[in-house]
């Protein structure tokens, strides 16, 4: 079984926060949905709205990253045993249903880059 990283892409984090839609209840039967057939591995963390960008030649700027139109809002580790059964289980996800985001779906790869 291989390991998925689940992250959470925002059009507008604020609003996506505060839309009723973002149910944490929902959010929780889906995780439980995961964790029940032995997928889950870890939840992450919600990423806040604020924060920096540290680029070459030690630039900083506002973020996260104020250039592009949707901004990271959180993440979480499933296991799967493909990137399709991977991406299925990210279509329960309550982001999709509140219309406000999306969810990127990343293989994380073993120490030397083989997956």
């Amino acid at each position: 079984m291989k390991e998925f990283m689940l992250i959470f892409r925002f059009t507008n984090l604020e609003e996506a926060w505060h839309n009723p839609k973002m149910d944490y209840k929902q959010w929780q039967d889906w995780i439980s949905g995961i964790a029940t057939q032995n997928k889950f591995v870890d939840s992450g963390k919600q990423l806040g709205i604020d924060g920096s960008v540290v680029k070459p030649n030690n630039v900083v700027t506002n973020g996260p990253y104020v250039e592009i139109k949707e901004t990271l809002g959180g993440y979480m580790f499933v296991k799967a045993e493909s990137l399709t059964e991977a991406a299925e289980m990210a279509k329960g996800c309550p982001i999709i249903q509140s219309k406000t985001g999306s969810v990127e779906v990343r293989l994380v790869l073993k120490t030397g880059g083989n997956s």
